[in-house]
């Protein structure tokens, strides 16, 4: 039987209409490929009534004290420790990634619960005393009230998980739209955010399509919205909720560079390469998709990370054996298989071809083997599009200079990396290159949550990265107050506060 998977509002599932008008969406294990779950797309009715909850929410959550919202933060980071292996599970059935990747998942979203643990100092106001006679500025943040987040299939625990607990500990109150093609794992949160004791309608998931997206986005009551998807949808989402007066952070694409130096360790630049372009089937904005080898090294280079990507163990995620498991659909398995089939007549070598890869016993899931293509030009569209799979493409440039130049003339900016035994060419590279987060020996640059995330270019719309600081001022909004206040010795005839008279 085909399981349904429900929303969550005002701090119960709800099943939702989509029984009476058929709205649903098909959840496929993608090892597989049998559909296993069905999603109720929401109704604008259904939006409105889970920001409706959030907003009653508000009144009482955006008053509460800092030490009730931490304390019930901690229970929830204790419950989401005690069940990381459950939501990987939850992870892997749904997206397919291997267990490893998932629980890694996790871990990474613990991260950002930890840090809103500690949200305490983040929200300390400031204060100067007497700048005129007797008077006092101050600086306070104060939430917004209802803020909502639209996320992404790649990481359907990991991304929710950099934004809503920010937004909350800040005193905001949440609406969740999670991708339809892997719900599971949101309502999962939600159940331990209830067991943790978050107040009713403090959280909130909804699931859709472009119906409940765009009714997020121009609903008066939410204030502001986070997203990460592609560069497109991330350019809408920017534009329309702008349009309707929200504060928007807005992830987009990528297309991450890797520059390896002919004085790398090739050995440790192969291994990077690898693991950073072909984990988690490449389904993820911080892959390294691109590889730009300086001067004579690139022969070398290709060998090695062939002589690895052979090696690696395709299967179903739930197999401890698998090293890299499915993609999510069999339509993007399709589109990403198309960048490869289409690579030699734009000039590129194939060196590895992983289409028309299946796994024995698992033949109708959404396989797709490891794919290397070399020497592929700028033109081709396997270098210009985000491709979101296991394809990692080669470049070969002959200087330092022009692999610089070549990383800078992309429409996107999220990570790069170098490699190099090179001290002053790091620090030359981390300063000269056009993107918002750079690895000096590591190939996929994602902060720790105390720093923030976030790219240049078409990877960003909006001002605030997410977690870190960012996220913090993101959910807030600053205020400041100016204080004059009589000395006490001046109260009025007849007024004995115990002080001496100034006259």
């Amino acid at each position: 039987m085909t399981k349904i998977v429900n929303h969550w509002i005002g701090g119960k599932p709800v099943a939702g209409t989509a029984a009476e008008s058929g709205s649903y969406g098909p959840v496929t294990d993608p090892a597989t490929g049998a559909v296993t779950t069905k999603v109720p797309f929401a109704t604008v009715e259904e939006v409105d009534a889970a920001v409706a909850a959030a907003k009653d929410a508000y009144a009482t959550w955006g008053t509460s004290s800092l030490a009730k919202r931490t304390a019930i933060l901690f229970k929830f980071r204790a419950l989401l420790d005690a069940n990381r292996d459950a939501i990987a599970e939850l992870i892997t059935a749904e997206h397919g990634k291997v267990h490893s990747d998932a629980l890694g998942e996790v871990a990474r979203g613990l991260e950002i619960v930890e840090l809103a643990c500690g949200i305490t100092v983040q929200l300390k106001g400031e204060l100067s005393t007497e700048v005129a006679s007797r008077v006092d500025v101050s600086s306070i943040r104060q939430p917004l009230g209802v803020v909502a987040g639209i996320t992404p299939f790649n990481f359907p625990a990991m991304v929710p998980m950099w934004m809503f607990p920010l937004a909350i500990a800040c005193g905001n109150t949440f609406v969740l739209k999670p991708s339809e093609k892997d719900p599971s794992a949101s309502v999962k949160i939600a159940e331990l955010l209830a067991e943790a004791g978050l107040p009713d309608g403090v959280f909130n998931v909804v699931h859709g399509d472009k119906v409940a997206v765009d009714r997020l986005l121009e609903h008066p009551d939410v204030k502001a919205v986070s997203f990460v998807g592609s560069t497109p949808i991330a350019r809408h989402i920017h534009t329309t909720a702008s349009a309707n007066g929200k504060r928007v952070q807005a992830l987009g694409g990528a297309k991450n560079h890797m520059l390896v130096l002919p004085d790398a360790d090739l050995d440790a630049a192969a291994d990077a390469a690898v693991s950073a372009a072909y984990g988690s089937a490449g389904e993820r904005c911080m892959a390294i998709s691109t590889v730009v080898a300086v001067g004579a090294v690139g022969d070398e280079l290709v060998a090695k990370i062939r002589e690895r990507a052979e090696k690696i163990k395709i299967g179903p995620g739930n197999d401890p054996a698998s090293e890299m498991g499915p993609l999510i659909t069999a339509a993007h398995r399709d589109k990403v298989a198309s960048y490869v089939t289409g690579a030699a007549a734009e000039g590129a070598e194939v060196v590895l071809d992983g289409t028309g890869h299946t796994v024995e016993g698992f033949e109708d899931g959404h396989w797709l083997g490891i794919s290397l293509l070399d020497k592929v030009p700028t033109t081709a569209k396997a270098y210009q599009d985000e491709i979101f799979g296991p394809v990692l493409c080669v470049l070969r440039v002959d200087t330092y200079e022009e692999g610089v130049a070549l990383i800078n003339n992309s429409p996107f900016g999220n990570g790069t990396a170098i490699f190099t035994r090179d001290g002053g060419a790091a620090r030359r590279f981390q300063l000269e290159i056009e993107a918002g987060m750079v690895g000096v020996n590591v190939p996929i640059p994602v902060p720790v949550g105390y720093h923030s995330f976030g790219g240049w270019k078409d990877s960003l719309f909006g001002d605030h990265h997410v977690y870190g600081n960012d996220g913090t001022h993101f959910y807030t909004r600053g205020k400041v107050v100016t204080t004059r206040w009589p000395d006490p010795a001046d109260a009025p005839t007849g007024v004995d506060l115990g002080f001496p008279r100034n006259h």
